[in-house]
């Protein structure tokens, strides 16, 4: 279950909802070369820049959008294990992005629930979690044990948004993956892009991403005249 808490003034009635891998801890390329040495110990050779293009996926979608379908799907589990033991040997080197914390202490200061909307592994997200250090400033977070499906389907944005009681009408979604934009154009929910993750603006902008910024210390620079803000200012206003 997402884990949650209740903000000491009352349920927020607008949130900001997070991805993390990528947008708030730089680690879409280490997801990257996790599953590089995932395929090739399975005997798949895919390439780096097919993989790093697909991560944002949940890791069930990365193996049906990247390997043969004709495969042998009984080695599946077996892939997916692999890559998350890969993963953990880089937590010690997890680092969160320039901005990341002082993001989220920013929207939690201007009222708005926060939420991590991750489908990353329950143990992967504690790590994750530990590296961005801004658990004061966190109401609520997903892993990938609370939604049936993976991004793009938009079940961890729902998950979200029930566990800080706010509707996608009155949230705003921060993600660096198309897969994050598509899953909240799902909901009708403003998305925001950021290209730390290593996707381009024009690919974000495709996607249905509303603004674009570079990384989270650009995004809080400009926090007062983006969506988030926005946001804050109809809500609270």
């Amino acid at each position: 279950m997402p884990t949650t808490k209740t903000p000491s003034d009352g349920q927020p009635r607008a949130a900001v909802l997070f991805d993390v891998d990528g947008t708030l801890v730089d680690s879409s390329y280490i997801h990257t070369l996790a599953w590089w040495q995932a395929f090739r110990q399975a005997g798949h050779d895919v390439p780096m820049a097919r993989i790093h293009r697909s991560v944002g996926m949940g890791g069930d979608k990365i193996l049906d959008h990247l390997l043969p379908a004709d495969r042998d799907t009984g080695a599946d589990d077996t892939i997916m294990t692999s890559q998350a033991a890969v993963f953990s040997t880089f937590w010690p080197s997890l680092r969160r992005l320039d901005g990341a914390r002082e993001l989220l202490a920013q929207c939690f200061d201007s009222g708005l629930a926060v939420a991590l909307a991750s489908s990353a592994r329950d143990r992967d997200l504690e790590m994750l979690r530990g590296a961005i250090g801004a658990d004061a400033y966190i109401h609520a977070a997903t892993s990938s044990a609370d939604a049936k499906e993976s991004k793009p389907a938009p079940d961890i944005l729902v998950a979200a948004l029930k566990a800080v009681g706010v509707p996608a009408g009155n949230a705003v979604y921060v993600g660096d993956a198309v897969w994050d934009i598509h899953a909240a154009g799902a909901l009708d929910m403003p998305a925001i892009g950021l290209t730390c993750g290593g996707t381009s603006e024009a690919e974000l902008r495709e996607a249905g991403a509303v603004e674009v910024y570079e990384s989270p210390r650009a995004l809080l620079n400009n926090l007062g005249s983006s969506a988030i803000g926005r946001l804050a200012a109809r809500i609270h206003g």
